[in-house]
């Protein structure tokens, strides 16, 4: 995952901006940038690590103007690399821009080989370098349905070309010196929305907790397959692609990714991920002394599986919030150490007792495998491990950080030899039904369920 962020008319904006990319640091944590716009030329300062380490105040500083654009990386396509750090910046015949990318296009490496073969010189590995290109070289018209606004007939038939070209994943962000424009491809897989605050700036990001940060108040999401534009003419909105009115947005955003106190997908996390935790619970009834979330996206399943079941929920693992999420860290080495460094055991809770442990997922195994040794070390008399999501038994395409089905340990283990893998006395996965049918309690519709089936909307 990444997270973008962007704003619009703001003195502050570079630190409008950094506050925002503040908020999502859950969805990156390789690295951080900032573009902004003073209305005549961008500037841009990017480094590694966490934001306050990637970005100084004197970055902040220097980065002058009201428009501003910023990401937070977790490498996807193109691996870690000091010159994947987004935003990334163009100048061409048509101008200046930079652009923030939050996905992963499914058919990148393929425009990569054939622009590389009539010429193109690629600067990183990632696949938002993709759009660079493809935005540069294009000349096909604007579809004849759509009526441009003046400020936007250079710019704009050259987005709508690249969508054309590309497959998968994207929510992007893209500056100009006096615009700032947002595209979300017709699936909606990534979400990304719209705030304003009383002060008439405006504000684009992953979730609606960025737009907390900065006192904005949530309008609405940008659409499926809709390019948003914002300069001193006001707000227009654009629909290129045949408007999906089929959207897959990724249900793993609301079983991990995304913040608890977010909305996305115009729905609040929290709420859907209790849910996932009281459909559970109705699912598989355990007789235990404590449920105990594993820290700190299985707390709200945990929650619901609680005040379903009846079962006391108790915090039997504390987390070291200065470390961060293992589940996205680049390698598995560091995962396997962060997992020790961000959890421990509570003893005086585990001891003689028998648990319900909850998480949100099981990926690759090790962590739960680790978390269980730690119980038991513990003095944990039984430990029944239970999930808030079905088995995932397929690489995800669209962001997520499994690309083989080697690393997927429900793609290949029985969920029998998954329970003796991790070592606990019962293993229970929510149903794929029971997943959909929690977040479908609200509003919502239309998932990508592909790690969990299989089944991909779009190669």
């Amino acid at each position: 995952m990444c997270g973008v962020f962007g704003v619009f008319n703001n003195s502050l904006a570079s630190h409008m901006t950094f506050l925002g990319l503040h908020a999502l640091q859950h969805r990156g944590q390789e690295s951080a940038g900032i573009a902004v716009s003073d209305g005549y030329d961008i500037n841009l300062r990017t480094g590694e690590g966490l934001v306050t380490k990637a970005l100084k105040e004197k970055d902040l500083q220097e980065l002058k103007g009201d428009i501003a654009i910023g990401h937070v990386r977790y490498s996807t396509a193109g691996g870690s690399n000091p010159k994947n750090i987004q935003p990334f910046f163009a100048h061409f015949y048509g101008g200046s821009f930079a652009i923030a990318h939050n996905g992963n296009l499914v058919n990148a490496e393929q425009i990569r080989e054939d622009l590389e073969k009539n010429g193109a010189i690629f600067r990183s590995t990632s696949d938002t370098e993709v759009f660079i290109h493809l935005i540069a070289k294009a000349k096909e018209p604007p579809p004849s349905h759509i009526m441009l606004h003046e400020n936007d007939r250079d710019f704009l038939p050259l987005i709508f070309s690249a969508m054309n070209k590309v497959k998968g994943a994207y929510s992007l962000l893209i500056l100009r010196e006096k615009q700032l424009i947002a595209v979300r491809d017709p699936y909606g897989f990534r979400p990304l929305v719209l705030g304003k605050n009383r002060s008439g700036s405006y504000f684009i990001a992953s979730e609606t907790c960025a737009l907390d940060i900065v006192d904005a108040e949530y309008l609405r999401d940008i659409k499926p397959g809709e390019v948003f534009v914002i300069d001193d003419s006001g707000m227009r909105s654009y629909f290129p692609l045949d408007h999906a009115d089929n959207p897959r947005k990724c249900i793993f955003e609301f079983v991990y990714f995304a913040r608890p106190d977010s909305m996305i997908f115009q729905d609040w996390v929290y709420e859907i991920r209790k849910e996932m935790g009281r459909t559970l619970a109705r699912e598989f009834k355990v007789d235990a002394d404590y449920v105990v979330p594993v820290l700190d996206s299985g707390l709200l399943a945990a929650k619901g599986y609680s005040e379903e079941s009846g079962i006391p929920l108790e915090i039997g693992l504390i987390r070291n919030h200065y470390v961060g999420r293992s589940f996205i860290q680049p390698k598995q080495e560091i995962r396997d150490l962060s997992v020790k460094l961000k959890l421990n055991p509570v003893r005086q809770v585990v001891e003689g007792k028998r648990l319900v442990v909850i998480d949100d997922s099981l990926v690759r195994g090790t962590t739960s495998k680790k978390i269980v040794n730690m119980l038991r070390k513990a003095g944990a008399k039984e430990i029944h491990f239970l999930l808030s999501s079905p088995p995932v038994i397929s690489p995800c395409y669209y962001g997520i950080d499994t690309p083989t089905k080697e690393e997927l340990i429900a793609a290949n283990m029985s969920i029998e030899q998954i329970r003796d893998y991790i070592g606990v006395d019962s293993l229970y996965y929510l149903s794929l039904e029971g997943m959909i049918g929690a977040a479908n309690k609200f509003r919502q519709k239309g998932f990508c369920t592909a790690c969990f089936t299989g089944n991909y909307p779009v190669f």
